[in-house]
């Protein structure tokens, strides 16, 4: 899927590149293309100086947290929900333990973190599943709200925006929570319709509803405030919770006898070579992304996208961002080169790259999640879970759109 897709970009780049040689008369696209290409390289480069500090510095405080004890807390309170959610998985199975760790890793928008801790809890559930090759009712539910991805702290958007200039990183910290909320609540309904889980238990009820009224009246507090106030807002919350939360590790950590610091060094060591392998995809993608936007094949799907909202009557300011929504089913690595390029042709505060970067963090990579998970058990027959997540991923990027009208319009 992803040789399918990188092969794309410079096929498609290559036919507008002749287009626009042939009929507009312009052989200047070839020189901008190879410059692309090498500016592209570059950047990678730069971005990836970045991403080995932030993945060392929180595969660092997440291993801390392990250590307290933390993740197996958070297991024993998720306990009576999942018995619920997913009734085949007995109470206190390791496969709780790796979902929680999982979802805490995808909360702090750990993404590359989180994927092989997904695949050991998957692997786990594979050996509750009565199949070999049909995806169980847990492993879908699973799947699908690995797929919606709710990230409560972005770091690596965050991560992505500093490394680009922007004044404050945090910018977009509530309009991410917002949308990844949403795309997690429709995971959520569609899997529960599908396998008739019964959301209005006590116990689900009682997780639940908590969680939409804490919601509900943040949004209700929101709703009086103009655009520059909820900007200020999201920083400083971005912000809080993010020293707030390194500073409860670092104390549990400590009130646990956990030795911090060499805790924190074995974590940081996982992180570096976490990171280390990312150099490769980020260049192979951001290149292919550079060259499709030199060669000016995307700007004129976009435009072909920008008459039709135009026709319809509505804004398309929007417009700029979706080439990060339309990739990040298939590759996150496309859609991270699509924020970046875009944060890079409009400006890091601008709105198309204030839209891009929430659109990045409500949701996670559907298909490349579907294929390395279901994949890494053997599993060949999805049922229900790619409909599900695919339904998710365009509650996400619905409401990336509606919330940064709200914030940011």
């Amino acid at each position: 899927m992803l040789n399918g897709l990188w092969l794309s970009f410079f096929v498609v780049a290559t036919v507008a590149a002749l287009s626009r040689w042939l009929l507009g008369d312009d052989p200047a696209v070839f020189a901008a293309m190879v410059e692309s290409l090498f500016g592209m390289a570059k950047l990678s480069v730069e971005v990836m100086v970045l991403l080995f500090g932030t993945l060392t510095l929180w595969l660092g405080f997440l291993r801390i947290a392990e250590r307290a004890g933390l993740v197996d807390v958070l297991a024993r309170l998720l306990g009576p929900l999942f018995a619920r959610l997913m009734p085949e998985v007995p109470r206190g199975h390791p496969a709780l333990g790796l979902i929680t760790l999982n979802f805490a890793a995808n909360g702090l928008g750990l993404d590359n973190a989180a994927t092989p801790i997904g695949l050991k809890a998957m692997k786990a559930l594979q050996e509750l599943n009565p199949s070999s090759s049909t995806a169980s009712n847990a492993q879908i539910l699973f799947l699908v709200l690995n797929a919606s991805s709710l990230t409560l702290l972005p770091v690596s958007i965050f991560m992505y925006r500093a490394q680009q200039g922007a004044p404050d990183p945090t910018l977009v910290f509530l309009p991410i929570l917002l949308a990844t909320s949403a795309s997690t609540l429709a995971g959520l309904l569609s899997v529960a319709f599908m396998q008739r889980l019964k959301l209005w238990d006590p116990v689900v009820l009682a997780y639940l509803i908590p969680g939409a009224l804490l919601l509900g009246g943040g949004m209700a507090l929101l709703a009086g405030l103009s655009a520059s106030a909820l900007a200020a807002l999201s920083s400083l919350m971005g912000n809080l919770t993010l020293f707030g939360l390194i500073l409860a590790f670092l104390l549990c950590g400590a009130l646990k006898k956990v030795p911090v610091y060499e805790a924190f060094v074995e974590g940081a060591k996982e992180g570096f070579e976490v990171a280390k392998s990312l150099l490769p995809y980020l260049v192979a993608m951001l290149c292919a992304v550079g060259v499709l936007r030199a060669s000016g094949a995307l700007e004129f799907g976009l435009d072909g996208i920008r008459h039709l909202i135009e026709w319809a009557g509505w804004d398309t300011r929007f417009v700029d961002a979706l080439p990060t929504a339309l990739v990040k089913p298939f590759s996150g690595s496309a859609a991270r080169a699509m924020l970046i390029e875009t944060m890079q042709s409009h400006g890091v505060d601008s709105f198309p790259a204030l839209v891009a970067a929430t659109m990045q963090g409500s949701t996670e990579t559907t298909f490349y999640v579907l294929a390395v998970y279901f994949g890494a058990v053997g599993i060949q027959r999805a049922r229900h879970a790619v409909g599900c997540a695919l339904l998710a991923d365009f509650a996400g990027v619905l409401a990336s759109i509606g919330v940064c009208y709200w914030f940011f319009g």
